[in-house]
């Protein structure tokens, strides 16, 4: 199988977006184009676009994403798919891109998440998140994804011990790191004592869906993030030879039941563990290997669970280990270095596009401010769904 790799990146800034979806979309790409030097027109070499996004057309507006990408750009007649996966869009159209180069089909494979969820109100947004869960036996009951996050977590104190501090410990470490990334939605940090101190919570950090507070769960953002894919055998060939190849290592997904409610252990994430380890085995690797890693926080919870998912800690000990700070930049296992979706923000179908943008950053030494020394190896976890759909990608130098 032909060895695929990452040799561009682009990125908007999240948050509230001054422009439309389909100039997102096409403001990350031609970053990612000019970082690997790509040309357009009777000079371009990219032969396959996807774009991720799980609601363009709803809220949007605009089906056809890709179609309209290509042709925006000027690189007709490359072959152009829109993806859907929820808010793991993102990381499928990656995998789609691996695939397509890998098996030959493609040679040079751009990819776009993006996703424009400002332009409608905070309710209709949570509606439209929602439209992913179970059609009979969750959403006609008004069941959300905070709801769901607030049930889980309460789940997850109850069995393991976690504390709504350490919840506030992972926000805090997510706020510390987004300052540095200059594509941050929020770019502040926050004082432990001032979302923990009984004497204030309420009005510093109220109540959304109990347990979880304002400063459990992400903010809700604009943004698109794109990366260009190469075969290793035509880098050269495409003028693409002075860029530091970052390998496509392993790939990985899986699912779990759609009803919620119907999981054997409620405070397991099957999916991801079966995800990562799809990814190791492809790679060759074990969690040990990951210098790196990008998990999608939408809420503080799952940073802690997948970390655990994934092999980095025992399952339970997720907590304790961001207490320790192994989960902090200089730590054992450094995660979210980005900001993670509670900082950097979370416009769905970019978020798993925009994690592999981090770990390229981190494996080329670019993440000033935020640098892990050394790093060579990354993972991100791109969560859809309650955990119902999830993907991992293994990027790496070596």
């Amino acid at each position: 199988m032909r060895e695929v790799g990452i040799v561009g990146v682009g990125h908007t800034k999240f948050g509230k977006s001054p422009v439309p979806f389909l100039d997102m979309c096409c403001q990350a790409a031609l970053e990612a184009m000019d970082d690997a030097g790509a040309k357009t027109g009777n000079k371009n070499h990219i032969d396959q676009v996807f774009v991720g996004t799980m609601g363009a057309g709803m809220v949007s507006r605009i089906s056809g994403a890709a179609s309209a990408v290509v042709d925006t750009l000027n690189i007709r007649p490359a072959m152009a798919e829109t993806v859907e996966n929820g808010p793991a869009s993102g990381a499928s159209a990656i995998k789609l891109g691996y695939m397509a180069i890998a098996s030959g089909v493609a040679n040079c494979v751009l990819v776009i998440g993006a996703e424009g969820m400002r332009a409608v109100t905070g309710w209709e947004g949570t509606d439209f998140v929602a439209t992913m869960l179970h059609p009979d036996g969750e959403y006609k009951y008004g069941l959300t994804l905070p709801s769901l996050a607030g049930l889980f977590t309460r789940l997850c104190m109850d069995k393991y011990g976690v504390e709504s501090k350490d919840l506030s410990i992972v926000s805090v470490k997510n706020h510390a790191n987004a300052c540095h990334n200059p594509n941050a939605h929020i770019q502040r940090t926050v004082v432990l004592e001032r979302i923990t101190n009984p004497a204030y919570i309420n009005a510093t950090n109220p109540l959304v869906a109990d347990p979880l507070r304002q400063f459990d769960m992400c903010p809700v953002s604009d943004g698109a993030a794109a990366l260009l894919l190469v075969a290793k055998d035509k880098q050269d060939e495409y003028g693409f030879g002075h860029k530091k190849f970052v390998r496509i290592a392993g790939v990985g997904s899986a699912t779990d039941t759609h009803y919620v409610a119907n999981r054997a252990v409620p405070t397991d994430l099957l999916a991801v563990r079966l995800s990562a380890q799809m990814a190791y085995k492809m790679a060759g690797m074990t969690p040990e290997d990951i210098d790196v890693a990008e998990l999608h926080d939408a809420f503080q919870i799952l940073e802690i669970v997948e970390s655990e998912e994934v092999g980095f800690f025992p399952r339970g000990d997720g907590h304790l280990a961001a207490r320790r700070g192994d989960t902090a930049i200089g730590g054992k296992k450094p995660i979210n270095t980005s900001g993670g979706l509670k900082a950097k923000g979370h416009p769905l179908g970019a978020t798993g596009v925009s994690q592999v943008v981090e770990l390229v950053k981190q494996l080329r030494g670019e993440a000033t401010g935020r640098q892990i020394e050394g790093a060579k190896t990354g993972l991100a976890i791109n969560f859809g769904g309650f955990g119902n759909n999830v993907c991992a990608t293994i990027v790496t130098t070596k």
